[in-house]
């Protein structure tokens, strides 16, 4: 399953311009150079080489039909958060409960308008202690050396989901409940 997450022949990834299909860019640690390769492939090497990833989405984001094997296949891949301009709203939670932080983009921000190209590397402030829909800061580090910073929302809405969150998901906070009974 996990091979087949974002294979769609129709997904386009806005970063690669004219591409189709689940093609994702990789950048060796420490390196400026990438090269072009399925998503899968690119994940498992961003899990090889220890570097967690996130993943840019537009509007709507999760809209379709087997929305909770789409957040399995995102966390089997090693991304760690999804930004979106929108949720579908099935699809948020899941996200959730695999253990996956869901953020949206406040306002009209959006990877276009924060010219996002692929290129950068990223950090997300305010995540150390979770409040639902709380605000959080991504840190743009972009190429040569500038940065900048955007607000976004942080997705988990409610208590509980920050105690799925912080346990990995729903199945582990299960498992842990039903290990202090």
């Amino acid at each position: 399953m996990m091979r087949g997450t974002f294979a769609n022949v129709r997904i386009k990834n806005l970063m690669i311009p004219g591409s189709e299909g689940g093609i994702a860019l990789f950048r060796q640690a420490n390196s400026n150079e990438s090269q072009q390769m399925s998503i899968y492939d690119a994940a498992m090497r961003y899990i090889e080489q220890a570097t967690p990833t996130l993943l840019f989405a537009g509007k709507e984001y999760g809209t379709g039909s087997s929305r909770d094997w789409a957040a399995k296949g995102t966390q089997l891949l090693g991304v760690k958060a999804v930004i979106a301009e929108s949720y579908e709203r099935i699809h948020r939670s899941n996200l959730v409960g695999m253990g996956v932080l869901p953020l949206q983009f406040k306002e009209n921000d959006s990877i276009q308008t924060l010219n996002i190209t692929g290129d950068e590397f990223f950090d997300i402030k305010g995540i150390e202690t979770i409040q639902p829909q709380q605000t959080v800061t991504l840190i743009i580090h972009r190429p040569g050396g500038g940065q900048s910073q955007v607000q976004l929302t942080c997705r988990i809405d409610t208590a509980i989901e920050v105690e799925y969150y912080y346990q990995g998901g729903i199945l582990p906070y299960v498992l842990r409940q039903l290990l202090n009974n």
